[in-house]
């Protein structure tokens, strides 16, 4: 048996383009290397055990060349799928971005694909640590949590931690070991919450819900505001928020406002004309620059 997963891609897809499309590859358990490889520690779904995966481009097709045979490769078949989103259907977006000449890049490039965990869960702890901080600081805070709560694979990488894990440990170890500051002990209690049933942030995949309303549910979690709350609903397919922070708000007033400051009310006019798909032009809009275009 081999080590090597072969997945088919669909047409309107770029490896390189999806894996730069935000600063997720940055965070470990992700790792992306100089050859734009996306190294990943993955879960058997039998033994429940970490696997170190590379993913690779290799003959028009994704390699994912793993450090130990799988129990089962289906579940690394569908986390690779997920992670990448290979199965989002972007044809309304790019028909919408395509009538703006300074948007045709977008499908010209298969751009618009952003990178995400393979659960929701690990997308939301990230996301907590990204709010209120520089990216400097969410980096160490991401790298404590799993270096220090992650389980090893054989060859020493480590997983992002379960809520079970992160259940275990008090507020005092978040803020002196991890230092999350005034996270801590909405880490605790989310940690709790999840392990326990009581939240399941993987329903909202498939919750049926409003974009407004899954956003209110979002917001129940401490910690989760307007910002963050917007930015998960990205990771979970719904792009009706923008997701307005301090860069985005910069890079706006750099590209459309002559660098002056405008009132929020003002860039959510601007995206408007993109409807539920708002939220992804504004990302791509503002970050042409990690493109070449």
């Amino acid at each position: 048996m081999t080590n090597t997963i072969f997945l088919d891609t669909p047409e309107n897809f770029n490896f390189k383009n999806t894996i730069n499309s935000h600063g997720w590859s940055d965070l470990l358990p992700f790792e992306l290397d100089e050859d734009s490889n996306l190294g990943f520690v993955f879960t058997d779904a039998e033994t429940k055990k970490p696997i170190y995966g590379v993913i690779s481009e290799s003959g028009g097709r994704l390699a994912v060349k793993l450090s130990e045979q799988p129990a089962s490769e289906e579940k690394i078949i569908k986390d690779v799928r997920h992670i990448l989103r290979l199965d989002d259907d972007l044809s309304e977006f790019y028909k919408l971005v395509k009538k703006e000449k300074s948007l045709k890049w977008i499908p010209k490039l298969c751009a618009g694909r952003l990178l995400r965990s393979p659960t929701v869960w690990e997308d939301l702890v990230k996301t907590l640590c990204t709010t209120n901080c520089s990216w400097s600081a969410t980096k160490k805070m991401t790298a404590n949590l799993v270096e220090k709560l992650g389980e090893p694979s054989k060859i020493g990488k480590k997983a992002f931690p379960t809520a079970e894990t992160m259940a275990n440990v008090s507020a005092d170890f978040y803020r002196e070991e991890i230092r999350v500051g005034y996270r801590a002990p909405f880490f605790v209690e989310l940690a709790e919450a999840v392990a326990s049933g009581k939240v399941n942030p993987e329903a909202w995949l498939n919750s049926g819900l409003s974009g407004k309303d899954l956003k209110k549910e979002m917001k129940k979690i401490k910690g989760v505001g307007d910002y963050a709350a917007e930015n998960l609903l990205k990771l979970v397919g719904n792009y009706e928020g923008l997701a307005l922070d301090s860069w985005v708000r910069a890079q706006f007033y750099k590209k459309h406002n002559n660098e002056a400051v405008c009132d929020d009310k003002e860039i959510v006019k601007f995206y408007e004309r993109f409807g539920n798909w708002r939220g992804l032009a504004v990302w791509c809009d503002m970050t042409e620059r990690w493109f070449d275009v």
